[in-house]
């Protein structure tokens, strides 16, 4: 499983635990919505992060991609240069 699967799930889960626990409550009803949208709030909190960590992640795994890419094609120049001056032609990418 993934970790955004993974993230998203417990996240919701957390969720619907806390209304269901909030809704259970004997409380008043302007209480109990209070708390709903307390807890809404800090929800929307932990998902905004959770979203900001894993847009981080995507970023930093993106950057590491395109830095290997480049490598990669420098060696493949570098080595058509070798070639190409070993056997004196210039036929370049």
């Amino acid at each position: 499983m993934s970790k955004g699967k993974l993230l998203t799930g417990v996240l919701v889960g957390a969720a619907a635990g806390a209304v269901l626990g909030i809704l259970m409550a004997p409380d008043k009803g302007s209480e109990t919505r209070k708390k709903i949208a307390k807890k809404g709030n800090d929800v929307s909190g932990s998902v905004k992060d959770g979203f900001e960590k894993l847009g981080d992640t995507v970023s930093e795994k993106y950057r590491n991609i395109k830095d290997d890419a480049k490598e990669m094609i420098d060696k493949a120049k570098n080595k058509e240069s070798a070639l190409n001056q070993k056997y004196n032609t210039d036929n370049s990418f």
